[in-house]
């Protein structure tokens, strides 16, 4: 479903700001795969979504998804082959709109738009269904304004935005790291079940160790704009935080220092 090859990024190239974010960045997903990145600070992390997302075009190297070459295609476009739910509960939602209109876009997200009504009576009734699994008592608040709600009710919305219209590609850029610990541990419920649900393929970048390891069928772990750990499957089941440093060490050749992701353990 995605395949990253050879991608390099160099920002600010030839000057003293020179900064490589991705170097030799190599990545492939299969169908349904929920693949949770973690690293420090200037691993590369949010660099590969940019990359995959279309904020930049790599240096060198090709981007696939779904057997699309994507690599030269302009962000717009990929609207039709991906969503991403970024950190701040912000973005990703129009705040002056209902919680139904907001519901209403993402549903013709990437088809044809038509001069109509923006909300008809039988898609509120669905809508009011799919809050209803959010379990956060939505589904009575269809005309609230989405600037409104508290920063998990608006992530949780944004959340079952981008997967309304099934995408190709999930992307998830640190989303539950701006909600305190409660508020995020509902909110990666919520992830998990639509991702589970709807068999989404899904990159989940996460500061958190423990969230890292609890959730998706592989991890993998960057260090300056490279994978150096890829771990999955029953090997991913019995990791412990421990060990996952230990493979850290092995695969980068230094300790892991990341203070933030240190005390997230």
């Amino acid at each position: 479903m995605l395949k990253i090859k050879n991608i390099y990024k160099t920002f600010n190239a030839n000057t003293v700001n020179e900064k490589r974010a991705l170097s030799d960045l190599n990545l492939t997903l299969n169908k349904g795969d929920f693949v949770t990145v973690i690293g420090g600070n200037g691993a590369g992390k949010s660099t590969m979504l940019n990359a995959i997302s279309g904020v930049w075009k790599p240096d060198y190297g090709t981007i696939e998804i779904d057997g699309v070459d994507v690599t030269n295609m302009p962000a717009f476009k990929r609207a039709a082959l991906l969503c991403r739910v970024f950190q701040d509960p912000m973005k990703g939602t129009a705040p002056d709109m209902e919680i139904a209109e907001n519901l209403a876009i993402s549903a013709r997200r990437g088809g044809k738009r038509r001069l109509v009504w923006g909300c008809t009576k039988g898609e509120r009734e669905e809508y009011r269904e799919l809050l209803k699994q959010l379990d956060l008592g939505l589904e009575d608040r269809l005309s609230t304004k989405v600037g409104l709600l508290s920063g998990g009710q608006r992530q949780a919305v944004t959340l079952l935005m981008a997967t309304l219209v099934k995408p190709k590609l999930l992307l998830l850029d640190e989303h539950t790291a701006a909600l305190d610990p409660k508020t995020a541990a509902k909110v990666l419920k919520i992830t998990d079940k639509l991702v589970t649900e709807n068999s989404l393929t899904t990159l989940m970048v996460t500061h958190n160790m423990h969230d890292a390891i609890s959730y998706g069928n592989r991890l993998i772990m960057m260090h300056e704009g490279r994978i150096v750990v890829d771990v999955s499957g029953e090997e991913k089941k019995k990791l412990t935080i421990e060990q996952l440093l230990q493979l850290f060490e092995q695969g980068s050749g230094s300790a892991f220092t990341s203070d933030k992701q240190m005390l997230s353990k």
